[in-house]
């Protein structure tokens, strides 16, 4: 009994010593030739961590209008647009306001535009339209824009951008009324959109792309 038991032990040996021997002449694995390179690959990481917090946009709710936008001048101008018309560029709204920021036919004369059947079929010219209306209204409001900017009115805070939001919805003649009456005077669209509104939902974003222009205009002749 006691032999076939040494006998059993010495064959296992003798087979473990042969796999490892055997084992070790084997050449190593060349993983040079094992690569990645040419192949398309699938991330389930995101690819966003090196952009900086103040260039994300602001989302109101679950309204997304652009990813990287923040309180950047393009960030202003879509969020507006997104406000007047969800980014329409073809739309006419029931009181007859064109287009992707909703333009008054008025206010389009003022900055060089007559036929509005062309405006709202071409949206580069709204893009200049709403640089120029707002370059025309900025130079309209610069004293105010210096004079009431860090003030509290209605119990908001005032910024460049907030006023020229305002002054895109309600003319610049009506925002010089609200903030020389500290909020009295609040104007309201035929949606029952303020001036006051305006002033809070769009505080805060970079406007100084934007430089005052009295003569400013979308076509120049």
């Amino acid at each position: 009994m006691t032999k076939n038991i040494v006998g059993y032990s010495i064959l296992t040996l003798s087979i473990s010593l042969i796999l490892i021997a055997s084992l070790s002449s084997k050449e190593a694995i060349d993983l040079s030739k094992y690569s990645t390179k040419g192949l398309v690959l699938n991330y389930t990481v995101s690819l966003d961590g090196g952009i900086k917090d103040n260039t994300l946009a602001s989302n109101e709710g679950n309204n997304k209008f652009s990813p990287y936008l923040g309180k950047s001048f393009v960030g202003f101008k879509e969020a507006l647009a997104f406000k007047e018309s969800r980014g329409n560029y073809f739309t006419v709204n029931t009181y007859g306001y064109l287009g992707k920021y909703q333009f008054g036919r008025g206010t389009l004369k003022l900055i060089g535009i007559n036929n509005t059947d062309q405006f709202l079929k071409n949206p580069k010219l709204q893009e200049k339209a709403f640089i120029a209306n707002a370059q025309r209204n900025k130079w309209i409001l610069r004293r105010d824009i210096k004079n009431f900017v860090g003030k509290h009115v209605n119990g908001a805070i005032v910024t460049e951008s907030g006023i020229l939001a305002a002054a895109h919805l309600a003319g610049p003649g009506s925002v010089k009324k609200y903030l020389r009456s500290y909020g009295l005077d609040n104007f309201a669209d035929g949606y029952g959109t303020t001036v006051q509104y305006y002033m809070k939902k769009f505080s805060g974003y970079d406007t100084s792309y934007l430089k005052p222009n009295k003569r400013a205009k979308a076509i120049t002749i």
